[in-house]
Formats: structure tokens, sequence, C-alpha cells
């Protein structure tokens, strides 16, 4: 029985000298997480909608986490969103642009757990210019025969249809909010 209580005391003593060293690193680690995140989103944001004046941020509703006002000659044009969709790996977040009219002017995946080689096309920019200027007058495709090419997407229909899905939620969010 003392045998059992002093092996337990061993790996009780390592538990706790790791959990005291993890929590350590991420002291010192996650405010240089936080600044790398925070400039990967700020150049996505320069990416997906160049030559426009970005806002504050605001909360959203629905898979629209927070909305940033887009504005072109101190006029509102358009809105970023942070938009939570779901696909083959799970759920994923990505940043769209969009024009007041509901057009997608730009999108990224910010952040997936998609097949390597399949869904994982999503974080490549040619994917998303697919989307480009659809959503507004033209409508999003419903389904990758849709595409001019449905090879583009061959093998990863499921999270094609969550991007899509998720887009065609901003897009109507925008629609909605106009030139709010």
């Amino acid at each position: 029985m003392t045998q059992y209580l002093k092996v337990a005391g061993i790996l009780f003593a390592i538990c706790a000298v790791a959990a005291i060293c993890l929590g350590f690193i991420n002291e010192v680690t996650a405010p240089q997480i936080a600044a790398i995140n925070k400039a990967q989103t700020e150049a996505a944001y320069q990416q997906i909608a160049p030559g426009f004046t970005f806002g504050e941020q605001r909360e959203g509703e629905g898979v629209v986490s927070y909305d940033i006002p887009l504005s072109k000659d101190g006029k509102i044009a358009g809105y970023i969103l942070s938009l939570t969709g779901g696909g083959y790996g799970g759920s994923f977040t990505l940043v769209a642009a969009y024009n007041a009219d509901g057009s997608v002017l730009g999108a990224k995946m910010m952040g997936n757990s998609e097949t390597a080689g399949l869904g994982k096309k999503s974080e490549e920019s040619w994917y998303m210019k697919m989307f480009a200027g659809l959503g507004g007058d033209k409508p999003l495709p419903n389904s990758k025969n849709d595409l001019a090419d449905p090879n583009l997407v061959s093998g990863a229909s499921i999270t094609f249809g969550g991007v899509t899905k998720a887009l065609k939620a901003g897009s109507e969010y925008v629609r909605n909010l106009g030139g709010k």
C-alpha cells in the first residue's frame, strides 16, 4: 500500500511541476501570440479590402462574430465580417469584405481543421477569388456544379458548402445593414 502512495506522490509531483512550467510558458508567450494574431488579422483586412478606411469593430449576430464598417470618401461603402462556418474538419473562421449591396469583395480563411490537400485549398487565395463579385446582383453558388469549373473544389464539397453558406449569411447580414 505504501508503495502505491509513494508512486502516486511522485506522479503528483511530476504533474505539479509540469503544470507550473506550462503556466509560466503560457504567461510568457500569450502576449506574443496575441500580437501575431492581431497582425495576421490586420494583414488579412488589407488584403481583402484594400483602399478602404476601417471603422470601429462592432458586435455581430448569428454566424457573424463582428463587423467593421468600410468607408471611402467619408461614406460607408461596405463591411468586413468575421464569419464562423462548418466544414468537414469542424468549424472554421473566415473574414470577408463586402460592398454595401452584399457582394463579396474578398475573403480569407483564418482558421480551420480541414483535410490537407482537399479542404485546405480554402486557405489559398485563388479559392476565395471564386466568390468575388457574387452575393449582390449575382447569387453565390449553391453547389460546386454552379461553378465554371467544379473540379476546382473536387473532394472538398463539404468545405465548399460551408464556405458558401457562411458567405451567403454574411451577404444577407450586409444587405440588412445597408449604409448604417
